[in-house]
């Protein structure tokens, strides 16, 4: 294997805003094609239930089913997945669930009120969702640690139902995956996958419940049928390609940082590998490392093309010019690798997660620290959050006026609504001032 070029830039470049702003571009809006194929899943689902359903499965997946009843896998299904796993794999699935659910319990957020002098109550009532849709990639993109990452903090907030799509192509089902839904505590699960899972929760069929919200990744389909069929329901983001950002004052094995780069770029070509220095012989012994260690990766030409298509090694002058970078890109994962890192956190504005000092892989975030692993994406660290048991509940406002204080809110009200030509705002307000 020849050696990869990965894109350089240097902050002090002129052009270096233009350069970095053509590396960040991602077209996340599906084609034409992609579109129609899908609003004609979504239609026929809708309106053809179960039926259609049936037919996209076998279609889409190669399978043979004649009934939704084979595709529901049931609860004693799990169970015997969990059971049947290899011990060290069980162990490892219950210690990474166990702090993905202490992390997200600190998240809950409680319903609150308080009362005015004049005995005026007002508060907020928070209240989980009925009934939310997970969907899970299936065959060889199998991932347990996103059912996980999906179903506890939906767990956590009280979701009364978790309703599981995974597709099994082939027939082809992933043990892992069963077993944490089993230990995520996932109420029901269908083998169906693509737009068509999608398109059946979010309308419901005669079998697959609707539900309020749908989470979880998947392909452009998936994607496209999510952003369609929001509004009907609620769904958690559009997420784009995988990124990492390291930012490293110089003094991190160069392998250590360039095996972090890797542990993204294998997702798939298109994601985005950056490592931010202001040493420049460091950011040669990282590219050195690289093209030392990508011939014994197992994904090398995906890693390979992710690097050359969408990497960067850039140098910048200082620290603080670092933390100006990181912002500027605001990535869903960045490494602050550095002695200090908690020095450097105030800095830090807009990231998804942020894994702090050498020792902290992101890997680690994506497994089993106990944060989620869903983050934004694409520069949306700007103003998204990572998924959390917040997304699961709803708030509702308590008002609840006393006589005294209807009164006394009532003339303000009635003020500012004839001062918007509302009469009957005005008036409903002015019954319920005393004379």
């Amino acid at each position: 294997m020849s050696e990869v070029t990965i894109t350089r830039l240097d902050k002090a470049q002129a052009d270096f805003s233009e350069k970095l702003d053509k590396l960040l571009a991602w077209e996340s809006v599906s084609d034409d094609k992609v579109n129609q194929i899908v609003n004609e899943i979504l239609q026929r689902v809708r309106s053809e239930g179960d039926a259609a359903l049936i037919e996209y499965t076998n279609r889409f997946d190669h399978t043979q089913v004649e009934s939704m009843a084979q595709l529901e896998m049931s609860r004693e299904r799990l169970q015997q997945a969990l059971d049947n796993l290899p011990q060290a794999q069980r162990d490892a699935l219950e210690v990474a669930a166990q702090r993905v659910r202490s992390y997200h319990e600190r998240q809950k957020g409680e319903s609150w009120q308080y009362t005015e002098a004049d005995g005026t109550m007002l508060g907020q009532k928070v209240t989980p969702m009925d009934r939310v849709g997970l969907y899970v990639p299936g065959g060889k993109a199998a991932y347990p640690s996103s059912v996980l990452m999906n179903a506890m903090p939906a767990k956590v907030a009280g979701v009364g139902e978790i309703i599981m799509v995974v597709p099994t192509p082939g027939g082809e089902v992933n043990e892992l995956v069963l077993a944490a839904a089993c230990l995520a505590g996932v109420d029901r699960v269908f083998c169906v996958g693509g737009a068509q899972a999608v398109a059946a929760l979010a309308y419901g069929t005669e079998t697959v419940p609707q539900v309020d919200k749908i989470v979880g990744p998947g392909n452009i389909f998936v994607a496209t049928a999510k952003r369609a069929v929001f509004g009907a329901v609620g769904i958690d983001m559009i997420a784009g390609p995988s990124e990492i950002l390291v930012v490293c004052d110089g003094d991190t094995d160069p392998d250590w940082v360039a095996m972090d780069l890797f542990s993204q770029a294998e997702h798939d070509e298109d994601a985005q590998s950056i490592l931010v220095s202001p040493d420049a012989e460091f950011i040669d012994a990282v590219d050195a490392s690289i093209q030392k260690l990508l011939p014994t990766m197992e994904r090398k030409e995906i890693i390979e093309t992710s690097l050359r298509l969408r990497a960067a090694l850039i140098k910048v002058a200082d620290m603080d010019e670092a933390a100006e970078v990181a912002n500027r890109i605001a990535p869903e994962h960045l490494e602050l690798s550095v002695a200090d890192p908690e020095a450097m956190l105030p800095k830090i504005r807009h990231a998804g997660a942020i894994f702090m000092g050498r020792y902290t892989a992101e890997a680690l975030g994506d497994y089993c620290a106990g944060p989620n692993h869903v983050l934004p994406t694409s520069g949306t660290a700007r103003f998204s959050s990572p998924l959390g048991v917040y997304d699961f509940q709803k708030r509702s406002s308590l008002i609840m006026f006393s006589a005294d204080g209807a009164s006394e809110m009532g003339k303000v009200a009635s003020v500012l609504a004839r001062g918007e030509s509302l009469t009957a705002h005005a008036r409903s307000a002015e019954y319920r001032i005393k004379d």
